[in-house]
């Protein structure tokens, strides 16, 4: 089972059924915690992200595994490239981007990706790709969606924190 320590979340906790609308909650939720932010560029600490950061990392993060979704539903066992997650925030450049735009995209990508999974049924949701964090790993679909929802679940408790 995987389980996040810092969190809590269980993986084996979503239903395959629940990723989709899981998924689907978080325009919503991130709009909200970051309304509830004084100052969504400042970082609380160094090498802790704005909740800004966050922001467009889980954008990104959902972005990315549509992609890797859909590239495992073409090929056999693909091998998922990194997302370079902190090197994309400074090329990026995270802290600088408006609010609004990077919430629309987020709850855009949180659509497809959503409606994605949604469609697949068991065979699909049981096709593998090489994960590659923290180490490269075959992963299910399935575990590709708890895994997306854990990342923006996490990275909600990251922004209530500040």
């Amino acid at each position: 089972m995987d389980l996040c320590e810092e969190c809590g979340f269980a993986y084996d906790g979503v239903a395959a059924a629940e990723v989709a609308g899981r998924l689907g909650e978080f325009a919503g939720r991130y709009a909200d915690a970051l309304d509830g932010v004084a100052d969504v560029r400042r970082r609380p600490a160094p090498g802790v992200w704005s909740a800004l950061e966050y922001t467009c990392h889980v954008r990104d993060v959902l972005r990315v595994q549509r992609e890797r979704l859909d590239l495992a539903l073409r090929a056999d066992a693909p091998e998922f490239a990194p997302m370079g997650r902190d090197e994309l925030a400074v090329t990026a450049a995270y802290n600088r981007q408006d609010p609004a735009v990077v919430l629309a995209a987020l709850g855009a990508a949180a659509d497809l990706l959503g409606t994605a999974f949604a469609a697949l049924g068991p065979a699909e949701l049981d096709r593998v790709g090489l994960y590659p964090w923290p180490e490269p790993v075959p992963r299910t679909l399935l575990w590709l969606g708890r895994h997306t929802v854990h990342e923006g679940e996490h990275h909600l408790m990251d922004i209530k924190r500040q």
